[in-house]
């Protein structure tokens, strides 16, 4: 009757109907929640209206009903006051992987939890960054290891991994910090399942970093639910050459944040408890001291992607000689091959 008051009768008969095969449903949640992977991460659901409910999502227009967590035992979804969500690419260029990684190490060394989507590209980078930062943190930092480093909101079940080539990563995180979905087990990687997602990304968190977008990536939907939300957004510049730093460039022009260090983002969310300096873990776009300044070919190289052909008439050497010391540049990690014959300098701070 009172469903009846604020719907229609068919609609209020449509919920009060079962879904199908529910009790099969309920049996293959209560195995999942007993079973264990054999590397202590532990299973549980958190419903709204729960204490352990992240009370973010509560400020979003559409919270999910029931979250279904697998992650370190202890962690939990409660305390999300210092995080940082990071999406981008999943086709990025070398550059754009590298600082992914490296911000989302940086912020993690200074406790702040990095949240993405576990994709390919950009996702994966940000979630490697952020347990780099528990196993090796950087020198100097005097930093603890963050007791939440990264949460993985994936747009599947919990009892699959996509991409599969990914199951290594989602096992370190589910031993480090947590993955979380709001879909059902047995729910496939299904396309309208990942844009949902995206919500939860930008809800749990106090801002978005945009790390390298093309103009048609999933990354600007995280970015305008954050806007919608009344949370800040953040990019970072590339060349305009690159159709992977369009996106980021719309973003910019629209009033998004230009980042080129990590403390560019932490200086506009004002986090609680946060260091008065991260001299020692900026992280910049810029090519940082650790180039030989003397090498010639990097300076022909510049910071856009670059041909053969290009750097033979910047430098005036032969086809050959380029291809020696552009291998030397990529085995020192100095360089990257580009699809369509170019290459680009990788900085690295």
């Amino acid at each position: 009757r009172a469903l009846r008051g604020v719907v229609s009768a068919s609609q209020a008969a449509a919920l009060q109907t079962p879904p199908p095969a529910l009790a099969e449903q309920l049996e293959a949640t209560w195995r999942w929640l007993r079973a264990s992977d054999g590397d202590g991460a532990a299973r549980r659901i958190v419903a709204l209206g729960d204490a352990g409910y992240p009370a973010a999502l509560l400020e979003t227009a559409d919270p999910p009903l029931m979250l279904y967590l697998l992650g370190a035992p202890g962690l939990e979804l409660a305390g999300m006051e210092r995080s940082i969500a990071m999406v981008g690419s999943r086709n990025p260029t070398p550059q754009g992987a590298v600082n992914a990684r490296g911000f989302a190490r940086a912020f993690a060394e200074l406790g702040i939890t990095v949240v993405s989507g576990l994709a390919l590209g950009i996702d994966a980078a940000a979630h490697q960054g952020a347990l780099d930062a528990l196993t090796t943190p950087a020198p100097g930092s005097g930093t603890a290891a963050p007791r939440l480093a990264t949460v993985a909101v994936v747009g599947t079940g919990l009892d699959r991994v996509y991409p599969a080539r990914h199951r290594e990563l989602a096992h370190r995180i589910a031993a480090h910090g947590l993955i979380v979905s709001e879909f059902a087990l047995g729910t496939p990687p299904l396309n309208p399942n990942f844009p949902k997602r995206n919500r939860i990304i930008a809800g749990l968190t106090r801002g978005t970093l945009v790390v390298e977008a093309a103009l048609a990536s999933g990354s600007l939907i995280t970015a305008r639910l954050a806007v919608e939300q009344g949370k800040e957004v953040f990019a970072i510049p590339g060349s305009i050459h690159s159709p992977q730093s369009r996106g980021c460039h719309a973003l910019i022009r629209q009033g998004a944040k230009l980042v080129e260090t990590a403390e560019d983002v932490l200086e506009e969310l004002a986090l609680p408890d946060a260091p008065d300096s991260i001299a020692n873990n900026e992280i910049t776009a810029r090519v940082s001291g650790d180039f030989d300044a003397e090498n010639p070919l990097l300076d022909a190289l510049g910071h856009d992607p670059a041909s053969l052909d290009a750097l033979g008439a910047r430098t005036g050497w032969s086809t050959a000689a380029l291809q020696a010391k552009l291998l030397e540049l990529e085995l020192g990690g100095h360089a990257a091959r580009l699809p369509g014959g170019l290459f680009q300098r990788i900085s690295r701070a």
